[in-house]
C-alpha cells in the first residue's frame, strides 16, 4: 500500500460528473449467477442510458429477480457444502460470500429505489437482509483481521525501522548525535518488539479465534432460525414477483434515474465533507466515521449504477478498494488496541501491540491518501 506522503490529485475540472456516464467492466467479482441478469429485448444495455420507451419496472424487476436467484443458488450451495463430508469448509465459505453479495445488492437497491417499490415491503426486507448480511460477515471479518494483524506483526518484528510512537510527529534530524540516538532507539525498539511479538501474536490469535468461533456459531444459529427462513421465503417470492408502488408499472426509466442520481450526489457530497488533510489526526479514531459512511454511500452508488446501466461504475474501482482497505486497517487497529488493554499482560507484549496499532493507523492514513489519488472528481475533494 502506498505511504502517507503528499497526495497527487488528479487534474479534473468539474466537481460533479455527467449523471450515469457510459460504464465499463464489472467492478469486483461477479455474483454467484454471473453478475447482473442478461439484457432482455428493450432493456438497457451495459454502459448506456436506458433506451427510450423502456419502463422502470422492466429495468428494476429483472435486476432484483436476478439477484434473488443468485441468493437462492448460493443458499443451496451453502447447505450442500455445510455437510460434514465437506471437511475444509471452503465451499461453504465461498457460498456464504456469494450469499452476502446478493443480499447486499438487493438491500441496497431496495433502499435507493424505495420510491418505485412497495415501501412497507421494501423497508422490511431491506432490514432483514441487512441483519443476515451482517451476521454472516462477522466470521469472515474476524478471520481476515487476524491474518492481517499476524502478517503485519511478522513484518514489523523484522523491520529496519519502526512506526512512530503514539502521538509522535516526525521531525528532521539535524545533528549526527540525533542520528545516533535515533538508530539506538530503533535497535532497542526492535529488540523489545522481537521479545513481545510472539506473545502479542498468540494473544491476538486467542482473542480473534474465539470471536470468530462465536460468530460462526451465531451464523449457524441464524441460518437455522425461523427469522432466516422467513427471509429466504421473501427472497423466493421476489425471484418471481417484484412488489411495485402503485402507479409505477408503465412509468419511464427516469423514475429510476432520479433516485440513482440522488445516491450519486450523496456520495459526492460525503466526499466533499471529508476532513481535509491539514486537520487529520492519525490516532483520532473518531475521524474514521465519515470515511466509513463514504464507503457505504459508494457501495449504494455502485449498486444503483448496476441497476440502471447493467454494470458497475468503472471509474470508482480504485476509490472503492481504498475505502475497503481503510475499513480493514481501522478495524485491525482497534483490535490491536483492545488486545493491549488485556489485564496483566507483559510490558513487551503491550509494546508490540502498541507498535502494531501504530502500524495499522499508518495504513489508515495511506488508504486515505490512496482514495484521494484515485477519486476521479478532484475538485469535490477541496470543496469548502
Amino acid at each position: 500500500m502506498p505511504g502517507g506522503a503528499g497526495v497527487r490529485r488528479p487534474d479534473h475540472q468539474t466537481t460533479t460528473r455527467p449523471p450515469f456516464a457510459e460504464g465499463g467492466p464489472e467492478d469486483g467479482p461477479p455474483s454467484a449467477g454471473g453478475g447482473p441478469p442478461a439484457a432482455e429485448p428493450g432493456s438497457p444495455q451495459p454502459g448506456s442510458r436506458p433506451a427510450d420507451g423502456v419502463t422502470a419496472d422492466a429495468v428494476l424487476a429483472p435486476y432484483l429477480q436476478g439477484q434473488a436467484g443468485d441468493f437462492l443458488r448460493s443458499l443451496r450451495l451453502h447447505r450442500e457444502h455445510s455437510a460434514p463430508s465437506d471437511a475444509n469448509g471452503q465451499g461453504a465459505e465461498a457460498a456464504a460470500r456469494a450469499l452476502r453479495r446478493s443480499a447486499r445488492r438487493i438491500s441496497g437497491s431496495l433502499h435507493t429505489f424505495r420510491t418505485v417499490l412497495d415501501p412497507v415491503w421494501a423497508d422490511h426486507l431491506r432490514t432483514e437482509l441487512a441483519w443476515l448480511s451482517g451476521t454472516l460477515a462477522r466470521e469472515h471479518a474476524y478471520a481476515g483481521r487476524l491474518t492481517r494483524l499476524l502478517e503485519a506483526l511478522h513484518q514489523l518484528s523484522g523491520a529496519t525501522a519502526l512506526p512512530a510512537a503514539r502521538g509522535a510527529k516526525p521531525a528532521a534530524r539535524t545533528a549526527a548525535s540525533s542520528d545516533t540516538q535515533g538508530r539506538a532507539a530503533d535497535t532497542q525498539g526492535r529488540a523489545a518488539l522481537g521479545v513481545g511479538a510472539a506473545r502479542a501474536g498468540a494473544l491476538l490469535e486467542r482473542q480473534l479465534t474465539l470471536a470468530r468461533t462465536r460468530a460462526h456459531s451465531a451464523a449457524l444459529q441464524a441460518l437455522g432460525s425461523s427469522r432466516f427462513h422467513a427471509v429466504a421465503d421473501a427472497v423466493a417470492l421476489l425471484a418471481s414477483e417484484v412488489p411495485l408502488a402503485p402507479g409505477t408499472t408503465g412509468r419511464g426509466a427516469e423514475a429510476l434515474l432520479e433516485p440513482a442520481e440522488r445516491a450519486e450526489q450523496r456520495l459526492i457530497g460525503a466526499v466533499a465533507a471529508l476532513p481535509p488533510d491539514a486537520s487529520a489526526e492519525p490516532y483520532n479514531e473518531a475521524q474514521d466515521a465519515p470515511w466509513h459512511q463514504t464507503r457505504l454511500l459508494l457501495r449504494l452508488h455502485r449498486y444503483a449504477h448496476e441497476v440502471v446501466l447493467g454494470t458497475a461504475d468503472p471509474v470508482l474501482t480504485g476509490a472503492g478498494r481504498a475505502l475497503d482497505l481503510h475499513r480493514d486497517a481501522a478495524e485491525a487497529a482497534a483490535a490491536a488496541a483492545a488486545a493491549a488493554r488485556t489485564p496483566r499482560i507483559a510490558p513487551a507484549t503491550a509494546y508490540a501491540l502498541g507498535v502494531l496499532h501504530a502500524d495499522q493507523r499508518h495504513e489508515v492514513e495511506a488508504a486515505r491518501a490512496a482514495f484521494r489519488e484515485t477519486w476521479p472528481y478532484a475538485a469535490a475533494m477541496t470543496a469548502p
